[in-house]
């Protein structure tokens, strides 16, 4: 998955100011206890971070 394919399905799910906040703010154990914008810049593969968005808020299947 593309970052900006990631980037797109996170402003779709969340509306485009809270995504920025929780990709910026949100810690998440699945992450290695990062931020999305911090596990991006690690080189965690977009597929996965965005797997683990889905598990900690609880996404519906039909739009992971």
């Amino acid at each position: 998955m593309r970052i900006t394919v990631f980037r797109r399905l996170m402003a779709e799910e969340f509306g485009p100011g809270r995504a920025e906040t929780l990709s910026r703010d949100y810690v998440m154990s699945g992450l290695g206890g990062r931020t999305v914008e911090q596990a991006l810049t690690a080189g965690l593969p977009a597929k996965e971070i965005w797997r683990e968005v889905c598990t900690t808020f609880d996404v519906p299947p039909e739009r992971r």
